[in-house]
This record gives C-alpha cells, structure tokens and sequence, in this order.
C-alpha cells in the first residue's frame, strides 16, 4: 500500500460523530478523521508492513507527508511507522523528531515522541545527548523543555539521574501546566527505581503542588 492509497482509506473510513468528539477531547487543536485506534491500526497495518524496511530518506519523507497532512490520525499513523522502523537507529533522525517535536504539538503527539523515540535516539547516539538537551532547555519551545524532562521514563536503572534533576531543577518555578506535570510525571516514575532519591529531591526543592502531588503519588505515607 502507498501513501495515497493510505490516504484515501483512512478517510473513507472517517466518522463525523467521533471525529467531533476526538477533536473535542484534544481541545479542538486539530481536525479528525473520527477513526479510534483498533481501527486505525487494523487500517493502516498493510502501509506500515510494507514500508518500515525501506531507506531512511523514503522513510522520512512518508512521515514528513503524513504530518502535513490536517487530520490528526495521519499524525498516528507517522508515529507508528517511526516506531517500527526504529527510525532512532539513524543519526540523522534527530532533525525529523524535532520537526515533528516543534511542529502540530501537543502531548498526545510530544509524550510518544519524546519517551519511545528521542530516549532510544539519545541511548543509540549518546554522543548528542548533551548538546541537544541544553538547547532544548533553553528553548522557549515548552515542547522541547517537556522533552528534556520526560525523554528518560523508560530508563530504569539506566537514567542519568544528576541530569533528570538538573532539567526539573531548570524548569521546577515554570507557571506552564504541562511543565508541572511533566516534571511530577518524571518523579513518580524515576520513584518506581530510586524512592528514596525522589524522596530527598522533593523535600529539598519548593516544586508546585501540581509537580509534587504527581511525584508522590505512590507513596502511601505522603
């Protein structure tokens, strides 16, 4: 299956009743096609078979089509194909995941982006890892700072925890909702690996009452 033939399968599929209430729960950001995910994926699963072997500059340039495209579900549907093609295994990736990063953003896009994708991308390259997060801390892109907070949630044992504070210590007085969150977001599940250490940080630091409820919700004694 090629990309228009994805097109117009996935909007003959649409359904104006869903599409509207979708749209509704993303604040109306963004036009839907009204088509849920098992649908989605049973839809495009032919697409993505066929295309997540191909070189990495087709690859990208599907997946660049596909987030220009206005419904949201195109937008899934780049983001699944990214994630079976391990498109983080290609240095050369990273300009694609700030595109998609900086550009129709919102958390249900950023959040897959940034804790499947940009944390594989900084294990496989960690030689980049610094230099871009400091510019990404430094952005006045709220995506980018959210990137640097939550790109480690996967990490376990191996997240770099000096370098997950020194990004919430960097952004703990921001007033952005999905900063806060982000931050409490990281804490809780870093918690699930070192309690104590997310403990001290907590008790040490004056985090929004947004940031530190999330951190501590799995503590029964707080």
């Amino acid at each position: 299956m090629n990309l228009p033939e994805l097109i117009d399968l996935l909007r003959s599929n649409a359904d104006a009743n869903l599409a509207t209430a979708m749209s509704r729960y993303m604040k109306n950001h963004f036009p839907f096609l009204g088509i849920q995910k098992p649908l989605r994926s049973k839809l495009e699963k032919d697409f993505i078979q066929k295309n997540k072997n191909l070189k990495f500059t087709v690859i990208q340039g599907l997946i660049t089509e596909l987030w220009n495209l206005p419904e949201r579900e195109f937008q899934y549907t780049a983001m699944e194909l990214m994630i079976k093609s391990k498109i983080w295994k290609h240095r050369e990736a990273v300009n694609l995941l700030f595109q998609c990063l900086t550009h129709k953003s919102w958390w249900d896009t950023v959040d897959i982006l940034a804790g499947r994708m940009v944390g594989a991308y900084f294990m496989t390259f960690s030689s980049e890892r610094d230099r871009l997060i400091e510019q990404w801390m430094n952005s006045e892109n709220i995506w980018l700072n959210r990137t640097t907070i939550i790109f480690q949630l996967n990490y376990k044992a191996e997240t770099d925890e000096g370098l997950l504070f020194a990004c919430i210590e960097s952004f703990k007085d921001s007033r952005e909702f999905f900063i806060r969150k982000a931050i409490g977001w990281a804490l809780r599940q870093y918690a699930r690996t070192r309690p104590d250490a997310v403990l001290r940080f907590v008790e040490a630091h004056d985090l929004s009452p947004l940031s530190k409820r999330e951190a501590l919700k799995h503590f029964s004694n707080k």
